[in-house]
């Protein structure tokens, strides 16, 4: 027990020293850290000092640096300016210099104009001077060439007045001869002779008399009744005209249109619609029907077309407003139905002189003016005036309502005094019309063109005054743009022309509609507004759907097909003459 407490102190003497050996290397663990940390510091502060000096010099030598630029910016500024205020006093001398030059050839150029002009105003004097002397010797000859005239009409009057003294002398002896033959014959049977034949003659007079006066009358019913019919059969009437293939056309190119009363009425027509799948997958056709007033085949003539229209000329010359115009795709044969040779226009003009002439012993007489207008882009167009003058005068449309009259301005009017006229007036116009190439036709018309015939008529018995109006009307190609494929300028034009044509499909639905004082949009476009008085209730209207054969062009023919059935269920208001009896 004893050793065992004897090791325990032993070990805690051992632990003690230990300990305080621990101790006092701790402390000097200490004051060395403590001298560590006093060497840190002073080397902190001694980087601190080397870092300010460092940044101090850096500054200094960034203000060096930027006051060395300044000075060079300054240097290059000076030298800058200076260089070019020499070029600008360079450049100003060279101008002065030129413009010296130029003024002197100025002033060369116009001497040698004063002189030209001198020498040709000597040239014109001494021409006018020959042409007055010649006008002169020509005033001379015409003098003298008028005495000989006056001397030789002297003499053939006085030669004829001696021929006729001389047959009025022989006659006056014959006549003396019958007389005595006459009272020395049977003077009481004689004269019942002559009592008999003036009676007869005075009966004949009144019979006379009284046929031209129920002439007169039967004029006025025929003008009536003439009239009821063409309302029996509609105000607006619509016929579908199939052109015939041309030669440039694919042999198996055309669609399938057929004539189902072609023997009877030739009313209807019926195309076979594109090929289409269901939903199955099966491909089918549909029949596209349609009926109008009347249906031409492609082997119809100009002639026969006419012959369907010339009543409604007749209605014109009645002193009606008539509007007939063609309405289909590009190269459906539109113009050629309008404008040929033998086409609506001149076969038009020819029957109002054939008819005109008859009824002047009737006691009508009648003058017609003519004018031929394009409505192009919105704008109106003078086909008869200078080519020049295209799309840059302006011209403006103006109704008076209660005439129902329409003018446009500073336009020209043709007196048409012979059917010769209207070829050279359509010629005139076709050659300044608008037509450019797209992709539905290699020469398309662009444009709207209106053929306006006036008619004015005067019955000199009657006292009787007819005004009417005939608008035939060549409608622009109305395809889409999708089948034009048109570009840039003439997208402008298709947009203008589809537009023009959509608001003539609601002006004719508005009219349809039949409301008294109802909204008629004919302001939309250029064209409704022009033929308003045309297209109302005061007309009668006509509309030619011409459509192409081809089968490439079935969608734009099935498209035309169904615009004029909306224009055939239309139904408008009584047209009215233009008539009234002059005041005596």
């Amino acid at each position: 027990m004893e050793s065992t407490i004897t090791q325990l102190t032993s070990t805690i003497e051992t632990l003690t020293a230990e300990r305080n050996m621990a101790q006092a290397d701790l402390a000097s663990a200490r004051a060395e850290t403590a001298a560590l940390s006093n060497v840190l510091e002073d080397l902190k502060r001694h980087s601190h000092i080397q870092l300010e000096d460092a940044q101090r010099r850096h500054r200094c030598e960034l203000e060096e640096s930027r006051h060395q630029a300044q000075d060079t910016v300054f240097q290059l500024e000076r030298k800058h300016s200076v260089e070019r205020e020499d070029l600008e006093r360079r450049l100003n001398q060279g101008i002065e210099e030129e413009k010296v030059r130029y003024l002197q050839d100025l002033q060369a150029l116009s001497n040698a104009r004063a002189k030209s002009q001198e020498e040709m105003e000597g040239e014109l004097q001494r021409q006018r001077k020959q042409k007055d002397s010649v006008e002169d010797e020509l005033r001379k000859l015409r003098a003298d060439l008028a005495c000989e005239k006056n001397l030789n009409s002297d003499l053939r009057v006085k030669l004829s007045e001696s021929s006729s003294h001389t047959i009025s002398l022989e006659s006056s002896i014959r006549s003396l001869r019958a007389h005595v033959e006459f009272l020395e014959s049977d003077n009481k049977s004689q004269s019942h002779a002559f009592t008999d034949l003036d009676n007869r003659l005075q009966n004949a007079i009144r019979a006379a008399e009284e046929a031209k006066e129920k002439l007169r009358t039967e004029e006025t019913l025929r003008r009536k009744l003439h009239n009821q019919v063409q309302e029996l059969k509609g105000n607006i009437r619509v016929f579908c005209r199939v052109r015939p293939s041309l030669e440039s056309d694919p042999d198996d190119s055309s669609a399938r249109i057929t004539y189902p009363d072609n023997d009877s009425d030739s009313k209807e027509v019926e195309v076979l619609g594109p090929e289409e799948k269901n939903s199955l997958g099966k491909t089918s056709t549909k029949t596209n029907a349609f009926s109008f007033d009347r249906v031409f085949r492609p082997d119809s003539m100009n002639a026969d077309v006419f012959a369907e229209i010339s009543q409604l000329v007749q209605s014109a010359l009645d002193g009606y407003n008539v509007c007939i115009f063609c309405y289909g795709q590009t190269g459906s044969g539109k113009t050629f139905t309008m404008s040929a040779q033998d086409g609506m226009i001149p076969r038009a003009v020819n029957q109002i002189y054939d008819t005109a002439k008859t009824l002047e012993e009737k006691g009508w007489k009648y003058s017609m003016e003519g004018s031929f207008i394009e409505v192009y882009n919105e704008n109106i167009n003078d086909l008869l005036g200078k080519p020049d003058e295209l799309d840059k005068k302006k011209h403006e449309i103006r109704h008076d309502t209660q005439k129902c009259k329409t003018t446009i301005t500073d336009i020209t009017t043709v007196d048409l005094d012979s059917p010769n006229k209207v070829e050279s007036v359509l010629q005139s116009a076709a050659s300044n019309r608008s037509v450019a190439a797209t992709k539905a036709n290699e020469r398309s018309s662009r444009s709207h063109s209106v053929f306006i015939l006036k008619l004015t008529g005067e019955n000199s018995t009657t006292g009787e005054r007819s005004e009417g109006t005939l608008n035939l009307v060549d409608l622009a190609g109305s395809e889409r743009l999708s089948h034009s494929q048109a570009k840039g300028e003439r997208l402008k034009e298709t947009q203008n022309i589809n537009k023009s044509l959509s608001c003539l499909g609601d002006v004719i639905g508005a009219l349809g509609q039949g409301k008294d004082g109802g909204h008629v949009p004919y302001r939309n476009s250029k064209l409704t507004y022009l033929l308003q008085f045309s297209l109302g209730g005061n007309s009668k209207t006509l509309m030619f759907v011409m459509i192409s054969p081809l089968q490439a062009h079935l969608s734009e023919t099935l498209t035309s097909l169904k615009f004029a059935t909306k224009v055939h269920n239309t139904h408008i208001g009584t047209a009215k003459r233009q008539a009234k009896v002059r005041d005596s």
